[in-house]
């Protein structure tokens, strides 16, 4: 089990190292800081830019007290209990960093706004590998993945260059949806996973189309504020998830579900469909007795 660990830890960084130097450097563009929506309210530059991280803040200590008190999550498992503060702690984190950025947008303040993202990102990936594969090999995870996520940042700030963090944020975009569809579930409502990605799929998108957003609402709501409101939704969704969720007593993947319910919906149909052909021939034979 051991070697199987190192292994698969060994072909990851290999993968990462040949990545490196087959693709080219990705610069920060300048162009990133200039956001479609720049006007001041209350004295405050970029305001709706900037309070529409309100919601992280107040979700991420909702969830992280929640966390701690009288085990309301009822997590089980030592490695739960502190993947999920730690990606509350990085939720409440992105409210403060990101308005922190948003109130004078450059690089320097831009550190503040990824970095808390990073943390939110690879501690749900440990939680995954804790709640979907093995305990041990998540908790022990826990700690490189995050510091995988600060050296990513680190590195672009040194040497301008987004390419490990791009995979930092897009590999758990990818594996998420995946391991919650394959891989069979610890705990029930699985399906809030799938949720939450469909929301933080949507905030790229609107994110994307800042400026097209801004100018098709008639300068109402800018791409970029849509984009954080929607991003908040991910944890809405998962704390919710925490709170309704319990054991799993059939570990089946979602995958399995679906395939028996539409196993079900065919036995169903072809039921209907022979209770139909049965019904229509009934008159027939009725009708030849009389004759």
């Amino acid at each position: 089990m051991r070697k199987r660990t190192i292994s698969a830890w060994s072909v990851a960084i290999l993968c990462f190292l040949v990545l490196m130097i087959v693709t080219p450097a990705i610069p920060q563009s300048q162009e990133y800081h200039d956001f479609a929506d720049q006007r001041q309210f209350l004295g405050i530059p970029n305001f709706l830019n900037v309070v529409s991280n309100f919601p992280f803040l107040v979700i991420g200590l909702i969830g992280l007290v929640l966390c701690f008190h009288r085990n309301y999550f009822k997590l089980r498992l030592q490695g739960e209990l502190w993947g999920w503060a730690i990606f509350f702690i990085g939720v409440a984190a992105v409210g403060v960093g990101s308005s922190y950025y948003h109130l004078k947008p450059d690089d320097a303040r831009l550190v503040w706004d990824r970095l808390p993202m990073t943390i939110a990102f690879t501690s749900i990936i440990a939680i995954f590998i804790i709640e979907r594969i093995d305990e041990r090999k998540g908790t022990v995870s826990l700690i490189p993945l995050l510091l995988a996520g600060v050296v990513s940042i680190l590195y672009w700030r040194f040497f301008d260059d987004l390419r490990p963090y791009a995979l930092i944020q897009f590999v758990p975009c990818i594996a998420i949806p995946l391991m919650a569809i394959l891989l069979p579930p610890m705990y029930t409502h699985s399906a809030y996973w799938l949720w939450a990605a469909g929301f933080y799929l949507l905030a790229k998108v609107e994110e994307a189309l800042d400026k097209p957003i801004y100018k098709w609402t008639h300068h109402i709501v800018s791409g970029h504020t849509l984009k954080h409101l929607c991003a908040a939704m991910v944890p809405v969704f998962l704390t919710l998830m925490l709170a309704k969720r319990s054991i799993e007593t059939q570990r089946i993947s979602l995958l399995q579900t679906w395939k028996i319910s539409w196993t079900k919906v065919k036995e169903n149909g072809s039921d209907v469909e022979s209770y139909t052909c049965t019904y229509s021939t009934v008159p027939v034979v009725e009708s030849s007795e009389t004759l």
